[in-house]
């Protein structure tokens, strides 16, 4: 294993140390490291939270900031983070407009956010975010994996809140944004946790892992390396057969990589993904290709689509300020 590091047990807090510092216009570092705030809030808004395993940079703490999150908890690299993490952060960002936990799908995540929810005083309500299509039941999950899609989820609804909506009209947002959005991902090679030091799992020189999870769980199955063009295609057929668009309709097309490939190979993904889409006569009325949640250093990336309308297209371009989105 070669990684940049002083050591396993100090490498999160380092990096979050150096993510406040280079950004301490718009962040700030909770007590013992428990989040990420921003340093401004926004009086009278809903607070926004979310928070996950480490190792998925720039998600969660990286989309903190003016138009997305108020707060973000990092657990350690891939474990969920605690529910007192969770209720320092909605003690610290949170007032009587009441608190929204935006909650990827793993039983670690959901079990301490709602016990952080019990562990509230104002109103709390919470969106589940469940868009990879690859499997239905995975290591840590019941049910599918919330994965790149959480990122959709968290501008749009963060636009949502900027703009003052309430706590029941973002929750209702926020699911309609995760119904609409569907990813699926593929590796070409494992990661590795730096307190492991050895990789998740093994691949072959020529082999490939399709619908692969973003802690390295597996996918649909295991296949010998194919073109760009082949992988594109299982991966929008799956996303598109199970949103079942009518030829028209606009679409955001998010890209992303997963942390150990160039952006090079992800544009060229996004030229494969768009062809499938002008081919089935849906428009790419919005697009977003970059390294933005990921599973550490494994090479390969994920396909998001989410099915727009005039209010989600405007949420999605409304302005935002944080560490890693920035229009």
């Amino acid at each position: 294993m070669k990684k940049l590091m002083n050591g396993a047990d100090s490498i999160l807090a380092e990096s979050l140390a150096g993510l406040a510092a280079v950004h301490a216009d718009i962040l700030a570092l909770g007590h013992d490291n428990k989040f990420v705030r921003r340093k401004n809030l926004k009086p009278g808004k809903v607070a926004l939270i979310s928070g996950g395993g480490s190792g998925h940079e720039p998600l969660h703490a990286g989309f903190v900031g003016t138009g997305m999150l108020d707060a973000a908890c990092p657990g350690q690299v891939f474990p969920s983070p605690t529910p007192d993490q969770m209720a320092a952060a909605a003690a610290s960002v949170s007032g009587p407009a009441g608190t929204l936990y935006i909650v990827k799908n793993y039983e670690g995540d959901v079990m301490n956010f709602e016990m952080a929810a019990e562990m509230a005083d104002g109103p709390v309500a919470t969106v589940i975010t469940d868009d990879d299509v690859a499997v239905e039941k995975s290591t840590w999950s019941t049910g599918r994996r919330g994965v790149a899609g959480t990122l959709v989820v968290e501008k749009m609804v963060g636009a949502a809140a900027e703009k003052g909506r309430d706590l029941a009209a973002l929750k209702a947002l926020g699911d309609s944004v995760n119904a609409r959005t569907r990813s699926m991902g593929v590796a070409l090679t494992s990661c590795t946790v730096p307190a492991a030091g050895k990789p998740t799992f093994e691949l072959g020189e020529m082999e490939m892992e399709m619908g692969v999870g973003i802690h390295g769980e597996p996918g649909r199955r295991r296949v010998p390396l194919a073109t760009a063009d082949a992988i594109a295609d299982e991966m929008m057929g799956a996303i598109l057969g199970d949103l079942d668009l009518k030829s028209g309709q606009n679409v955001l097309l998010l890209v992303n990589g997963f942390g150990g490939t160039p952006a090079m190979e992800l544009y060229l993904m996004a030229n494969a993904a768009k062809r499938i889409l002008d081919g089935r006569g849906l428009v790419m009325s919005r697009s977003l290709v970059g390294s933005l949640v990921t599973s550490l250093d494994m090479a390969g990336c994920s396909l998001t689509v989410t099915a727009l309308d005039g209010e989600l297209a405007g949420l999605w371009d409304s302005p935002v300020h944080t560490a890693a989105l920035r229009w």
